[in-house]
């Protein structure tokens, strides 16, 4: 319960300030997703890029999505 409630305050402030999690959070919003979900979806975009730079030690690079972070 712990890491879902850290990773639901990662997400709420990246669907705020992050360029690359607040498109993907607008585009899940506008597709109609519900709010909550699209949440949801964020969150494990975070976990699955923090797990990439984990297995390949990179640092956090501001800007870089998924698809760079080799997710």
């Amino acid at each position: 319960a712990q890491v879902r409630a850290a990773l639901y305050m990662a997400a709420i402030v990246a669907a705020r300030f992050n360029p690359v999690i607040r498109a993907f959070y607008q585009r899940l919003c506008a597709a109609g997703k519900a709010k909550k979900v699209a949440l949801v979806a964020c969150m494990r975009k975070l976990l699955t890029i923090v797990n990439a730079m984990l297995k390949h030690r990179t640092p956090w690079r501001q800007g870089m999505d998924s698809a760079q972070a080799g997710v």
